[in-house]
């Protein structure tokens, strides 16, 4: 197994968490402090410094102070762009899942009224 592809299975171990693809998607907008990251994501402070912590070590956030306070950005904005391919693969899904469930459902309806 080559590196790259060890790299790969480690970001998206990170991505795995809901809290955390939460986090990237509002930093699409621009650095923001973990006190409103906390905020926006309904976290308290620490919970969302530990996200934020395993984020900048995948590589995936860069942490930039401004006097007292800690910015954070996306490390590379095409992040944002993979997650959102991620998301249309799954839209696609569940609109096919969808559509077999709406053409399989008359059926079932009617062995049951037989």
């Amino acid at each position: 197994m080559d590196e790259i592809t060890r790299m790969q299975a480690d970001v998206l171990k990170v991505l795995a968490s809901p809290t955390r693809l939460e986090i990237l998607h509002l930093l699409v907008n621009g650095p923001l402090e973990v006190s409103r990251i906390a905020e926006s994501i309904g976290a308290t402070q620490p919970n969302a410094s530990q996200h934020l912590a395993v984020l900048r070590t995948a590589g995936l956030v860069e942490a930039d102070r401004h006097g007292r306070e800690i910015r954070y950005a996306l490390a590379d904005p095409d992040v944002i762009v993979a997650c959102d391919v991620m998301r249309g693969v799954l839209q696609r899904r569940l609109a096919r899942l969808a559509h077999l469930a709406s053409r399989t459902q008359p059926a079932i309806q009617l062995g049951r009224a037989t």
